[in-house]
């Protein structure tokens, strides 16, 4: 799939054994609004100047550094100078990851939160495995290709993995645990800070500043996530957009459709379509 937008191109491509997602693109000037993904992201920057912030820190990668973004971290993009930034991303899923290393006999590193230890690198052996992985994936090369790179892939990611940090059940802030909770419990409602500092029991005012704090976003801007995540799973399994819409809490379609060309770049449907084949009404 190719949309182009002043010059701008997204070339989208699902593998559906896997369900490994991989883009390529190009932008200038403003790329995406803040936004997460359930899956492991690994990238290379081919051209040009690409920026973003994520884990709070603003990034500037520049052709041949590799990008290594987790599960559940927030980030945006932009293209800094005039000429803009060419990159490609795998969008590794998380039980993909888990069945693969549990073949090989490693340790899991799927549900890992803010576990590499660094953002952009400049190891060449990474980047190249991820070089040839994705090829193998967005080319639909032949399996032999897709096993290798993949099992290569995952044995150069291995030496970027730190241990996981304490889980906030045993922090201090673990009252932003069950505020967090709530949010994915009440995900499709309509909840005001009122109702979810009543719930969390404590202050709205405190409950903003915290959670901004131990999530490094507001409860508003986490929820608009988790919809936005839990509206690509529904639309890759060929349910349509305006049930989808419902189903996750935004207003109506078109309220979905704006979140989500703004954090993606394409609309519900044209990513349906890459993903099922199944054309929307």
């Amino acid at each position: 799939m190719k949309n182009s937008v002043a010059g701008d191109w997204l070339d989208f491509h699902r593998e559906k054994e896997s369900g490994i997602d991989s883009v390529s693109a190009h932008f200038t000037g403003h790329a995406y609004d803040p936004h997460d993904h359930d899956e492991i992201l690994v990238g290379v920057t081919w051209q040009g100047v690409q920026r973003f912030r994520c884990h709070r820190t603003v990034h500037t990668s520049t052709p041949g550094r590799a990008i290594l973004i987790e599960p559940g971290a927030v980030h945006d993009g932009h293209a800094p100078e005039p000429g803009g930034f060419t990159y490609s991303m795998l969008y590794l899923p998380q039980p993909w990851v888990s069945a693969q290393l549990a073949r090989r006999g490693q340790d899991d590193i799927s549900l890992i939160e803010a576990a590499f230890c660094h953002t952009l690198t400049d190891d060449p052996l990474l980047m190249h495995a991820i070089q040839q992985t994705f090829f193998a994936f967005h080319h639909d090369e032949g399996r032999l290709a897709r096993d290798q790179s993949t099992d290569r892939l995952l044995t150069m990611l291995m030496s970027h993995i730190k241990e996981k940090p304490p889980s906030l059940k045993d922090d201090p802030l673990c009252q932003m645990q069950r505020v967090r909770e709530i949010l994915h419990e009440r995900m499709a409602d309509d909840i005001g800070l009122d109702e979810l500092s009543r719930l969390a029991g404590i202050d709205r005012f405190r409950l903003s500043r915290q959670f901004s704090k131990a999530f490094g976003q507001t409860p508003h801007a986490y929820l608009v996530r988790l919809r936005l995540r839990s509206a690509r799973a529904l639309l890759s399994h060929g349910v349509e957009p305006v049930q989808v819409a419902l189903q996750v809490g935004f207003a109506d379609q078109s309220h979905l459709g704006r979140w989500f060309q703004r954090a993606y770049r394409m609309s519900p449907a044209a990513f349906q379509q890459q993903c099922t084949n199944v054309l929307s009404r």
